[in-house]
C-alpha cells in the first residue's frame, strides 16, 4: 500500500479545465480556494508573490512570516499550508512540470535557478526594491497574455531570470557547471530512491564519482554530508505522512522501508528530537 498526503491537481484550483499554466491575482485565487487551508501537496509548480497582507506560510514544516514582496516557490510534492491575516493581494502562478518541455533544449534547465533547488531555504526570499517594478510589470503582462502559450513561457522565464539576478552568486565547487549538475542529479536520485537506498556510496556509484567527491560537494553546497541529506529526505517524508491522521505509525514505517516500528521511532527521534506520536500531536 502506498501512502499519500492529499495532492491538489491544477484543475481543482483553477476553476476551469486542467491547464498547463494559471496566472491570477492572489485575492481572487484565495477567494475561490478559501477552504484549502489543510496540509496538502500539488502536482504542479506553485509560485506566490505577496504585495499585501500578513500571517504565516509553512512549506515542508518550516514556517515563514508573510510580508509584502516576499516570494515563495514550491515544487511538486512539497507539502504546505497557510494562515493569512488581513487583506491579501499579489500574484499566484501554477504551472505543469513539463510546461517548458517544448521550449527548452535542456529538460532540467529550470533546476539551474536557485529557487528550484528543492531546498526550502532557497525558495523563500524578498524581492529587492530595485526589481519590484519590473517584476510587477512582467506579472501583469503574463496575466494578460496567458492564453498565448509561447509568450507565457518566455515571460515566466524572464521573471525567473530577473529574480535570479538578485540572488547571491554561487561560489567554489558548486559554481562549476559539472559539479552543479552532479548536485542536481544527486538530489533527483534521492527523490527517486530514498525509500530503498540510504548509503552515500550507492548514490556515488550511480553518479560515477567517489563517495569522497559526493561528500565534499554536499558539504560545500548544503553544509551537510551526503548521508545527512539522504536521511533528511526520509525524515521529511515521514513528517509529511504523519500529518495525515489516517495512517498508523506501523503503516508509515512500512512505507518508508523500516524493518519495524522501534527502528523507525529511533530514527525519527534522533533526527527530530521527538517521537513520531509527539510530532503528530503537535501538528494536527
Amino acid at each position: 500500500m502506498v501512502l499519500k498526503v492529499p495532492v491538489i491537481k491544477q484543475c481543482a484550483v483553477s476553476g476551469e479545465v486542467e491547464q498547463d499554466i494559471l496566472v491570477e491575482d492572489l485575492a481572487g485565487y484565495l477567494a475561490r480556494n478559501k477552504d484549502l487551508i489543510f496540509p496538502h501537496r500539488h502536482n504542479f509548480y506553485h509560485l506566490l508573490l505577496f504585495t499585501k497582507g500578513g500571517g504565516k506560510h509553512t512549506i515542508d514544516f518550516e514556517t515563514f512570516d508573510v510580508e509584502p514582496w516576499k516570494i515563495y516557490f514550491m515544487a511538486p510534492g512539497q507539502i504546505h499550508t497557510w494562515s493569512f491575516e488581513g487583506d491579501m493581494d499579489g500574484y499566484v502562478v501554477n504551472f505543469a512540470p513539463d510546461f517548458f518541455k517544448t521550449l527548452l533544449l535542456r529538460p532540467d534547465y529550470i533546476g539551474s535557478f536557485s529557487f528550484f533547488s528543492g531546498l526550502v531555504k532557497d525558495e523563500v526570499f524578498v524581492v529587492e526594491e530595485t526589481e519590484r517594478r519590473a517584476i510587477q510589470d512582467a506579472f501583469e503582462r503574463l496575466r494578460k497574455h496567458i492564453t498565448e502559450t509561447d509568450f507565457a513561457r518566455v515571460s515566466l522565464l524572464y521573471i525567473f531570470h530577473l529574480l535570479e539576478s538578485q540572488r547571491p552568486a554561487r561560489t567554489g565547487m558548486v559554481a562549476d557547471g559539472y559539479n552543479h549538475t552532479l548536485l542536481h542529479n544527486f538530489l533527483n536520485l534521492i527523490e527517486l530512491n530514498y525509500k530503498k537506498k540510504r548509503l552515500p556510496k550507492d548514490y556515488a556509484a550511480l553518479l560515477y564519482i567517489t563517495p569522497n567527491h559526493l561528500n565534499a560537494l554536499s558539504q560545500e553546497a548544503m553544509g551537510m554530508s551526503a548521508g545527512e541529506i539522504i536521511r533528511n529526505r526520509v525524515l521529511l517524508e515521514a513528517k509529511r505522512l504523519l500529518v495525515v491522521n489516517d495512517y498508523t505509525i506501523s503503516e508509515i514505517a512500512y512505507e518508508l522501508n523500516f524493518s519495524d516500528n522501534s527502528y523507525f521511532t529511533k530514527f525519527f527521534k534522533k533526527g527530530e528530537g521527538i517521537t513520531p506520536e509527539e510530532f503528530r500531536k503537535k501538528h494536527i
